[in-house]
């Protein structure tokens, strides 16, 4: 048995992924008024990211179960105890990682969330599924919130807010990642420059694709 597999989290997520699996109107309700050329560039931009998320503050945005099942794998597999995620979201992803941690026995996860309604409900489903006292939750832009205040040796990233940044956000958190860490890259196909960075040995990492939408790094040096 499990944190993950066992009430009060399993149930709780279970709840979770029904509501928002019924959230895809919501979705192309945000994006009405974009053609499909508008939202790639939305998707991928440097600047415009705010925008972006300020019209799905509303909307769940959860990895899969299948990603949030390998994220839970991967943490436990190696005994995980620091971990950092970009994009809080509702907390579904969130809620995998912790009970990964509090399997392993402990441990600190730092996760950030531009939409303070977002991090609230996040918090409100961490303590739901009795793993708030695993988590921190910083409220506001990654670029500032995750520029300070940084384990000395990351075991495990999750990056799943705005895709565009992803390069940036590695650039926060890379000399602090320990030899086998693991980068989730969920989406990753909206971030070429950084599909570019670490599909390349040279830069110090192993990477492969997963499923359809998600990257696979370690650190390798």
């Amino acid at each position: 048995m499990t944190t993950l597999t066992t009430a009060p989290l399993a149930p709780l997520l279970d709840r979770l992924f029904d509501e928002a699996a019924t959230s895809t109107r919501d979705i192309d309700a945000a994006f009405a008024d974009l053609t499909e050329t508008a939202q790639t560039q939305l998707m991928r931009s440097k600047t415009d990211y705010r925008d972006l998320y300020g019209r799905l503050k509303n909307v769940p945005l959860p990895v899969s179960r299948t990603t949030g099942t390998l994220l839970y794998m991967l943490a436990r597999s190696f005994g995980a105890r620091t971990i950092v995620e970009f994009g809080t979201s509702f907390g579904i992803s969130t809620l995998h990682l912790a009970a990964a941690l509090k399997d392993n026995g402990g441990g600190r996860l730092i996760t950030t969330e531009f939409e303070p309604s977002k991090a609230a409900r996040a918090r409100d489903h961490l303590t739901a599924g009795g793993v708030i006292d695993l988590v921190e939750i910083r409220e506001g832009d990654a670029l500032q919130t995750l520029s300070v205040d940084l384990p000395d040796a990351i075991d495990l990233v999750l990056l799943d807010g705005a895709k565009a940044l992803y390069s940036d956000i590695l650039n926060l958190v890379e000399s602090r990642l320990r030899p086998g860490a693991f980068i989730v890259a969920d989406n990753a196909d909206h971030s070429p420059d950084y599909l570019a960075r670490v599909r390349s040995s040279a830069n110090g990492y192993l990477s492969v694709p997963f499923a359809d939408d998600v990257e696979l790094s370690m650190r390798i040096h």
